[in-house]
């Protein structure tokens, strides 16, 4: 059946063509490494990208597990994008979620005008990620149900997608449709991952980098100008590092990290200052980093500790 004669394929590519974008596919490891610091200013490390393409090679979904802010989000779509050659899709889980919002549902009015059918069918990411064969990142899977995580693994395993009211079964038409999961084990809001889903991926657990890397992400993540020394650079690493190590609830990621030195340079900016002083780093501080009002004197308190001497 040709694109033209294909009513679902159709509307798969006006409605979603736009968003998954042609890239370069780049399926080398080590070139790969090179691309995500150059491109995507992403420090990963190699043993990571290899994992990851060798468990596309086997058809296996895998799992991002770890902290908020250590990067699982962003470097999962910008593998997928790699591998693929276009860009993925991001899906963000709820516990509501089922076959009709992921794979495709139909239109009431119109399905109560001509019926189930081709025309009133409405597409949506994970049956668009097949046809167009781009990968999906699955963002926060243990906010889904297992009911959902079933289905998930199901398409996943089987590369197709069945849609019982139009008798119809879409399959993969290559290797470009992949997943990655993402999960906060340490969120006791959400649910636990069951032993048959946990078996059936490639787990990758993730942590905050240690200080010399974090330290390479700060410079090329951060605006060139005003510029930040050294010094200020170990300040906020000091501080970051302190405030992991603490009963913080919601403790900094490297996100963080970047965010405060980002806006540190900002407010230079805005003052004319070639240079971030301290003044800006400590006026960025409190604010950025606390996310929670009884969260803001043991904040501050790492903070006044950490800048005593300035």
């Amino acid at each position: 059946m040709s694109l033209d004669n294909d009513i679902i394929e159709k509307k798969v590519y006006e409605t979603y063509a736009q968003i998954a974008t042609e890239s370069t596919m780049v399926r080398n490891v080590k070139e790969a490494v090179k691309i995500l610091e150059k491109n995507y200013k992403l420090i990963i490390n190699e043993d990571i990208v290899r994992l990851v393409y060798a468990s596309f090679l086997n058809g296996r979904p895998v799992l991002f597990e770890g902290p908020p802010g250590t990067g699982k989000t962003e470097i999962g779509e910008a593998l997928l994008e790699l591998w693929s050659g276009k860009k993925g899709f991001l899906l963000p889980c709820s516990e509501n979620y089922d076959e009709y919002k992921v794979i495709g549902d139909f239109h009431p009015l119109m399905a109560m005008k001509i019926g189930f059918t081709e025309e009133s069918f409405v597409p949506r990411i994970l049956l668009a990620a097949m046809i167009l064969d781009v990968g999906v990142l699955v963002d926060e899977i243990r906010r889904s149900s297992d009911e959902f995580q079933n289905l998930l693994l199901d398409i996943i395993d089987k590369r197709r997608i069945v849609v019982p009211e139009l008798k119809r079964v879409f399959k993969s038409k290559g290797s470009g449709f992949q997943v990655i999961l993402t999960s906060n084990p340490e969120d006791v809001a959400q649910n636990e991952l069951s032993d048959a889903f946990l078996r059936r991926v490639i787990r990758i657990k993730f942590d905050y980098p240690d200080i010399e890397t974090e330290r390479k992400i700060i410079k090329i993540r951060s605006f060139d100008k005003p510029l930040v020394s050294e010094e200020l650079i170990n300040l906020v690493l000091k501080t970051i590092n302190k405030l992991r190590k603490s009963n913080l609830l919601h403790k900094p990621g490297t996100d963080e990290s970047v965010s405060w030195v980002k806006l540190a340079q900002s407010i230079a900016k805005l003052e004319n200052e070639d240079v971030v002083k301290i003044k800006h780093i400590k006026e960025a501080a409190t604010s950025l980093l606390s996310k929670r009002q009884e969260d803001e004197e043991l904040i501050t308190s790492v903070i006044n500790d950490v800048f005593s001497e300035y």
